[in-house]
């Protein structure tokens, strides 16, 4: 096999030309992964704020009172109601005019100054059961910190309670963003690059091209190598626009090191180009392509790779899957490059499946081109 680089360029240069005339496929190459990663980045959160509450304050004490503020500074909740009637706040429930409702039964503050049970009851909407258990945490954790605030200030023992610290390490604001960010960019980068490269030979076929490539002295390697190169250029500026936005706009720290990223991001391109290139070649029409080309991408990219769902709580046949699904080590890359700040001593086993993907989708789309008409 004697392959030339002149060739190849030539190549390169031709598809190019062919991307450039083509306002639409420019407009998905750029615009869009741009604008998926905004939107989806606000959308996507399991973040849960202004949390509708209503107070059931039977005792309407000091002690009470405190403890609606509580609830209040924490900024995660807002009241939408004061009532004395337990009735009437279950029928905000069932309208879903608010998610919970605080009941402070009388003789709280007696209670608390005795040393006694102090009880006080959430009820909350468990219609959308995520949402639910967030709220149920938050709240938890509130009147835990109160409880033990108090307890501390009524003890006149001169020892002190246990005091447990902890520290959250890499996101320390627990924004589901700084989580979210880096893995849209997998998701999104798997997808478009695919589909990009799903209309490539597919074009040929349908313009009545294909004879002129087929009569050309060009090695089938120097064409998919010609034809993957542009998208590939583009798919690295795509990223770098993605690493950007995730950054200005969501404010999602980067710590690591922009070299390795783009390393393991030109794997990561080079074999989702060719996995688009093999779909294109096989199928032979640009609707069945890129059809196609979504559906290989889309769902397993989505729900296989860690993005919205846990893995480890899959079942076995979903976590056995899920371990062909590049997205799913590219997130891993993307997130501990991002995030933890860590290097290719940590990521050397999602560099060798990003090396192997990136063999694998260069050898089916070489394996799957033909220049014979036939």
């Amino acid at each position: 096999m004697n392959l030339s680089l002149h060739r190849l360029l030539a190549m390169a240069r031709k598809e190019a030309l062919h991307l450039r005339r083509d306002p639409r496929s420019l407009g998905m190459a750029f615009a869009v992964p741009a604008a998926m990663i905004i939107f989806f980045g606000y959308v996507i959160s399991f973040d849960v704020n202004n949390i509708r509450l209503a107070v059931l304050d039977g005792d309407r004490s000091q002690r009470s009172r405190e403890l609606v503020d509580a609830l209040l500074a924490a900024g995660r909740f807002s009241i939408v109601q004061r009532t004395d009637n337990r009735h009437e706040a279950e029928r905000l429930l069932d309208r879903g005019s608010v998610r919970m409702v605080i009941t402070i039964p009388p003789g709280f503050q007696k209670n608390l100054a005795a040393g006694e049970p102090a009880p006080v009851q959430a009820l909350v909407d468990g219609a959308d059961a995520n949402t639910a258990a967030i709220a149920l945490n938050y709240a938890g954790s509130i009147v835990s910190n109160f409880s033990a605030r108090v307890t501390l200030q009524a003890s006149q023992r001169s020892a002190r309670p246990v005091d447990a610290a902890s520290r959250v390490w890499y996101n320390e604001t627990l924004e589901s963003s700084n989580m979210i960010v880096p893995g849209l960019v997998a998701v999104i980068m798997m997808i478009i690059a695919a589909m990009l490269t799903a209309l490539t030979i597919a074009r040929e076929w349908e313009r009545g091209t294909m004879e002129q490539l087929a009569a050309t002295p060009v090695h089938r390697v120097e064409v998919i190598l010609g034809k993957l190169l542009p998208y590939l250029g583009i798919g690295l500026v795509d990223v770098t626009a993605a690493v950007l936005i995730g950054m200005v706009v969501f404010d999602v720290p980067f710590r690591g090191n922009p070299l390795l990223l783009l390393g393991m991001t030109t794997l990561f391109l080079i074999g989702t180009l060719g996995l688009g290139i093999f779909i294109s070649a096989a199928f032979k029409s640009q609707l069945l392509a890129t059809q196609t080309a979504l559906l290989a991408t889309y769902l397993p990219s989505l729900i296989l790779s860690g993005l919205m769902f846990d893995i480890a709580g899959m079942p076995l046949v979903l976590r056995v899957l899920s371990n062909v699904v590049p997205a799913k080590y590219f997130i891993v890359v993307l997130r501990g490059i991002f995030l933890k700040g860590v290097g290719l001593e940590v990521l050397w086993a999602q560099g060798v499946a990003m090396i192997a993907f990136a063999v694998v989708g260069l050898g089916l789309a070489v394996l799957s081109f033909r220049k014979e008409l036939a």
